[in-house]
């Protein structure tokens, strides 16, 4: 995401060598907070419900927001696996009767995400308005790839070199969710 937000100031040149910003590894949320409230990090970018907490009690400040351009989670295998494997078939399954459950039960939901995720119920049910997960989890669409792919060639962190996006795709779809 730090790259989308260098593209979309202005800060990214395909033909640069150098990264518009250092990026400082810090592993958890914890080290991420103490990182910018010690002056190690200038920001980091996390997601908005689960940092809300920290702006709320005035441990970090919220400085803007930026969107993803491309949907937060992505199922993936390695390519020794067949398409046909029955583990990944039964994976699909078991994810599309859960994501079924969770859209179906939204006050269960609600105090799940808010007793076991940390989010205050307000939060949740804030959350809950945001968030759309797609009804059949097999297949990718392959817009979605081509414009993460083409992102991250232009901040310089994939080369001309390796696959692309439509032989990365082994169940390809229509149109999937955010």
């Amino acid at each position: 995401m730090g790259y989308v937000l260098a593209d979309q100031n202005g800060w990214l040149s395909p033909s640069s060598d150098s990264n518009p910003f250092t990026v400082i590894p810090l592993q958890t949320f914890d080290k991420l907070r103490a990182a910018v409230n010690d002056g190690t990090a200038d920001f980091f970018m996390w997601e908005h419900f689960t940092s809300k907490r920290y702006y709320d009690n005035g441990e970090i400040k919220k400085i803007g927001e930026i969107y993803t351009p491309w949907s937060s989670w992505k199922i993936v295998a390695s390519t020794d696996i067949k398409q046909d494997d029955t583990r990944l078939e039964d994976l699909f399954s078991k994810l599309d009767n859960g994501v079924q459950y969770f859209n179906s039960h939204y006050d269960e939901a609600v105090k799940y995400i808010s007793t076991e995720l940390d989010y205050s119920e307000e939060d949740a049910r804030e959350w809950m308005k945001t968030v759309r997960f797609s009804t059949r989890t097999k297949g990718v669409d392959v817009a979605v790839i081509e414009k993460t792919v083409a992102a991250l060639k232009k901040a310089g962190v994939l080369g001309e070199k390796g696959m692309k996006p439509r032989d990365m795709i082994d169940s390809q779809s229509g149109s999937q969710a955010p």
